[in-house]
């Protein structure tokens, strides 16, 4: 049983996390934004959220949590490494982002009881989100799949690229599907939910995305099979239409793959592999291998790294990445050792996805929309908060004479 009832403030303050995090670079809009207009935004949300936490959360009541202190611990490379200014002043702002970040991750810590209830934040936010997506495409077809991202569908209304769309339209399917099958939610909530974010995935031809949404929800249900009927149906109908479908549309699911691509583009990660050789090669000092050169945009020699590690590598060093390691491998052992239940399923769904997108996106070392999806797996498998009874009075009971006492006493 829960202690406390959520406050709405609560998903108030989630939701502005979840702006901070959606960035200020990417595509055109339809009415140019300024992107020092955006950033103010994004770092306002972030200041607000941090408020809201704070005040809703004066006692300053904390669940203990490993995650939530190895990204604090990852705080320390990340400022001695920062405090070098090698990557500018830019990267003592970015620290101190991070630590309002995980401050306030901190205070929303009290009400992780082990429900769904930052599930549906998670979902109703990025809902948000995407219709703003869909809204762009609508008003601005043109707009919103440039010939610049090859016809791939981006934010024009907001600045969001293809793969932060694929990703926040796989993350909500997946939640969603775990909610439908463990019956905390309808059908036609779901459907309107999953249909869209869909259409939505497919139009931005993410193929991390689409693998993380694949193998998580793979594992995710796979761990209900054995307690879950409904769970055991899905599996089956799912294996038998991924069946009929690489057979029947082959072709048209590697094209759709590939992206238009040649096999040597495709090989190389579509050049990120060059990019990574080329950040391993460079020399490094005892110091920068340790702590890395600062947090920074995530890139090297002005192109992307496009993979956590790599970035976690290069802007916070070996620290850095044991720090991330850690706390990805306590959350999945966690997970693993949890009883099968819907929230093990889709904190499990959560961390494979975080795992898979790892390797062609970067975020796990830095204020980004990976480490919201991992707190909402650390909320889901925290222990549950007991209700405490009442007290009983410790007041001593009169002594009645005797002589005072009914005759059914006597």
């Amino acid at each position: 049983m829960r202690a406390n009832h959520t406050p709405k403030i609560v998903g108030t303050a989630w939701g502005l996390l979840i702006l901070n995090t959606l960035g200020s670079a990417g595509a055109k809009t339809i009415v140019p934004l300024p992107r020092s207009l955006i950033q103010m935004a994004t770092m306002g949300a972030l200041v607000a959220a941090f408020a809201l936490a704070l005040l809703v959360n004066l006692p300053l009541r904390i669940r203990p949590s490993a995650y939530l202190l190895l990204l604090t611990l990852l705080l320390v490379p990340s400022v001695i490494s920062s405090a070098n200014l090698e990557s500018g002043f830019g990267a003592l702002f970015r620290c101190a982002r991070l630590a309002l970040f995980v401050g306030t991750l901190w205070l929303l810590s009290r009400w992780w009881d082990g429900g769904t209830t930052f599930v549906r934040h998670h979902i109703r936010m990025y809902l948000a989100v995407l219709g703003s997506v869909a809204a762009g495409l609508l008003i601005s077809p043109g707009a919103a799949m440039p010939e610049l991202y090859g016809g791939r569908l981006v934010g024009a209304l907001w600045p969001l690229t293809p793969p932060q769309i694929g990703q926040y339209a796989a993350v909500i399917i997946g939640l969603t599907a775990l909610l439908l099958l463990g019956r905390r939610t309808d059908r036609t909530s779901a459907a309107v939910v999953i249909v869209p974010s869909l259409v939505l995935l497919a139009l931005t031809h993410t193929r991390t995305a689409t693998l993380g949404l694949l193998i998580g929800l793979a594992l995710a249900i796979g761990s209900l099979v054995l307690t879950s009927g409904a769970a055991r149906r899905f599996f089956t109908w799912a294996v038998l239409c991924a069946a009929v479908a690489a057979v029947g549309f082959g072709s048209a699911l590697q094209a759709w793959f590939l992206r238009g691509q040649s096999q040597e583009n495709f090989s190389s990660l579509t050049g990120r592999a060059k990019v990574w050789n080329a950040l391993l090669a460079e020399p490094r000092s005892t110091s920068e291998y340790l702590f890395g050169a600062g947090l920074g945009d995530k890139s090297f020699g002005g192109l992307p790294i496009d993979n956590s590690w790599f970035a976690v590598y290069y802007e916070q060093g070996m620290t850095g990445v044991a720090l991330v390691a850690a706390f990805v491998v306590v959350l999945g052992g966690v997970a693993l050792l949890r009883p099968p239940s819907l929230p093990r399923a889709c904190a499990i769904f959560l961390i494979t996805y975080c795992g898979i997108a790892s390797y062609t996106e970067a975020g796990l070392g830095d204020a980004s929309p990976y480490l919201l999806h991992l707190a909402v797996a650390a909320s889901l498998l925290a222990a549950p908060s007991a209700a405490t009874a009442p007290p009983t009075s410790d007041i001593p009971r009169r002594r009645v004479p005797s002589w005072a006492r009914g005759p059914e006493v006597n």
